[in-house]
């Protein structure tokens, strides 16, 4: 049974105005010979059915008979008007675009765009589908508090190389000399004797004075003398030699002439002089070597450091300022260190004991940089010491830390802890759940990333951290000083994290050995750059050198002695091995002796006993004699003996060889002047 022809056009109408039962594509639509959307005065229009056949050609009308139903015919062919298919052309957009999404950021591409257009139409939509994703994704994200638990990371299995602490022999007994030697060994002081000897040959060539060769054991006094100076400073070196009642200090003169130390001081080199000029003539390439002046000295103390001590499993990262002012491209600046301008080196130490492992030199870009970043590679420059181990705990400043150096340290089985600054890659964005400004001191927020976990902890101010280490909070107090609501001051236990505690414990290793060789700095001023970095060498062997004596002193149970007293027991010996100058030191006669008592002889004394058999205290006193100061001097020539030794006289202060051996006055006494008895006179002493 079939229905009626205005039956079969609703429904089709019906199904058209739906988009979700629709199933014909648009090409269909035209062969079928229906549209849909059309009401039912259209659909009876006979009138306009009979033009559209007219105008129709044979072909496509045939075409169309052939695939509509016989059913459905005489109503298709009333659909052919040109009134009722604009009509449906414009239902047909109509229902297309409307089942479309709606998205702002995805707009219909217009007809006249070309191909290139579409194209960044599409990638501006995959884009904004992208950062709405990425939104999405840190919205999922939120600040976690201490009542939610934190997993404890996996803590690192200690492995090192070698045994911690000193790598010297454990049984033997070291003195400070033989510590210090194992810095400045015989070939450290060779290359200096060389270097120094081939630099002043060549400077005093021209010169009326001519060049004395420097000895091992001038060397040897030179550092003594560097040394006692960091001890004992004074604002010249030659107020060492004077001999003035404020400057009357008699090691300096003891150890070598004032003339010879000045011009060791002088020459003094730590590199080749033809190697330098040759480095010279490289300037502004590529293989010129800003450090060329310090090279093999160097490359020496980096290789004592290493060897002899190896750290404890704290170790920290940090940089060292060594003062300067000299017009070099090698001077930095660094507004909060207690020293703002000098050279700028990268130290890694040990958190325990401040021994310094390694460090170098910031000369610009020296060597090859990997495109991460300097505190990247002055890190990885750092650590890459043979024998070093695994299972480390490195802390460093924020200046160092990032996630993707902690994970690439993470994969070197090496972890990290570290402040961190909040706009560096791979810091979490997310604002939920963040402190505000009325939260509670002691309030920690924490944000765990795969291995890397983040922690805000509020104390006078915020401090952000990350770390591989730790887990977010272990139970840890810490004691702050709060006002009450009275205004009184009371101490209060607050929450503190598992890894602010430790790294305030473990990061200052290089701060520790700033201050032991800021306690004795030999550093002087100095026109030459190099200069300032071999006074700082020194510092540097010295102080380690002090650090093994004190670890070795806890191998052997027994107390260490200070800084001060290792340095004097250092001085010392290297003054002995060092070179004797040719003339006795200018002795201090200036300090004031004990006046002399004589001792009377009594008349039994005088009768019994002869002058030659009287013992010392029978000697009768020969009051105020005067002495010269040539018989407390060797090795004097006999025509220097009449001038050797000459001070200021106190009465005309005219150069004199006499002085008074009670009063320790340096007085003349010739033919001309006669200033010893005016002296005695004016001070009422009888002679």
């Amino acid at each position: 049974m079939f229905r009626s022809e205005t039956e079969d056009e609703s429904e089709q109408l019906q199904s058209d105005a739906d988009p979700s039962s629709s199933t014909c594509c648009r090409g269909e639509w035209s062969q079928s010979g229906f549209v849909p959307g059309a009401d039912q005065k259209d659909l009876t229009n006979e009138d306009n059915s009979g033009k559209e056949r007219e105008t129709t050609p044979l072909t496509r009308r045939s075409t169309r008979k052939r695939s509509q139903p016989v059913s459905s015919s005489a109503a298709a062919s009333s659909l052919n008007s040109p009134s009722t298919m604009y009509k449906l052309r414009s239902h047909r957009r109509k229902t297309y675009f409307a089942a479309l999404p709606r998205n702002n950021s995805c707009k219909r591409p217009d007809k006249t765009f070309s191909t290139a257009g579409r194209r960044n139409e599409k990638r501006k939509c995959q884009a904004g589908k992208q950062s709405q994703a990425q939104g999405d994704d840190e919205d999922d994200e939120r600040w976690c508090g201490v009542e939610e638990e934190d997993l404890e990371p996996p803590q690192p299995r200690f492995r090192p190389e070698r045994d911690v602490g000193p790598q010297l022999n454990r049984t033997a007994n070291y003195r400070p000399l033989d510590l210090f030697q194992l810095f400045f060994s015989t070939s450290v002081i060779d290359t200096l004797v060389k270097n120094t000897n081939a630099f002043g040959k060549k400077k005093y060539q021209n010169q009326k004075e001519s060049w004395v060769q420097v000895t091992s054991a001038d060397m040897y006094s030179f550092i003594s003398l560097v040394l006692y100076m960091g001890i004992a400073p004074l604002k010249t070196f030659k107020d060492f030699w004077r001999g003035s009642k404020l400057f009357s200090l008699p090691f300096p003169a003891s150890v070598m002439p004032c003339r010879r130390f000045l011009a060791i001081s002088r020459s003094l080199h730590m590199n080749d002089p033809v190697v330098e000029a040759a480095n010279e003539q490289k300037k502004g390439t590529t293989a010129y070597d800003r450090l060329c002046k310090i090279k093999p000295l160097y490359q020496q103390i980096l290789e004592a450091c290493h060897t002899f001590f190896h750290p404890y499993q704290h170790i920290s990262i940090d940089e060292r300022m060594v003062a300067t002012k000299a017009r070099i491209g090698l001077k930095q600046y660094i507004k909060n260190k207690p020293t703002r301008w000098g050279f700028k080196l990268y130290v890694l130490a040990d958190s325990v004991c401040g021994y310094t492992l390694n460090f170098f030199v910031y000369g610009g870009k020296e060597y090859e940089p990997t495109g991460k970043g300097l505190a990247y590679d002055a890190v990885m420059r750092l650590l890459d010491i043979p024998f070093l181990g695994k299972g480390y705990k490195l802390y460093v400043d924020s200046f160092y830390t990032s996630p993707a150096l902690f994970l690439h340290l993470l994969g070197k089985k090496i972890w990290a802890c570290g402040t961190v600054r909040s706009n560096i890659t791979g810091f979490p964005k997310t604002k939920n759940n963040l402190m505000t400004k009325s939260t509670k001191r002691g309030t920690i927020r924490w944000i765990r990333k795969g291995k890397l976990l983040f922690v805000k902890w509020l104390d006078t101010r915020e401090v952000t951290m990350c770390t591989t280490i730790h887990k977010a909070y272990n139970n840890d107090l810490a004691k702050r000083r709060v006002k009450n609501t009275e205004g009184e001051w009371t101490v209060k236990q607050v929450p503190i994290p598992g890894c602010i505690k430790d790294y305030n414990r473990h990061m200052g290793g290089v701060d520790l050995s700033d201050a032991l060789i800021g306690y004795y700095n030999v550093l002087h001023k100095t026109q030459k750059w190099y200069k300032t970095l071999f006074y700082h060498f020194v510092d540097i062997a010295t102080v380690n050198a002090f650090i093994l004596h004190k670890e070795m002193c806890k191998l052997h149970n027994m107390p260490a002695v200070t800084q001060k007293a290792f340095r004097e027991q250092l001085i010392l010996s290297l003054a002995e091995i060092g070179s004797v100058p040719r003339r006795s030191p200018q002795q201090n006669f200036m300090v004031p002796a004990s006046p002399f008592k004589a001792t009377p002889i009594t008349s039994t004394a005088a009768g019994s006993a002869d002058e030659s058999t009287a013992t010392p205290s029978e000697v009768p006193a020969l009051g105020h004699l005067p002495s010269y100061f040539v018989e407390q001097m060797t090795n004097v020539a006999p025509r220097n003996r009449a001038t050797a030794g000459r001070r200021s006289c106190v009465v005309c202060k005219r150069k004199s060889p006499v002085y008074c051996s009670t009063c320790q006055k340096t007085l003349c006494f010739t033919t001309s002047r006669n200033c010893y008895s005016q002296w005695h006179r004016r001070n009422r002493i009888c002679i």
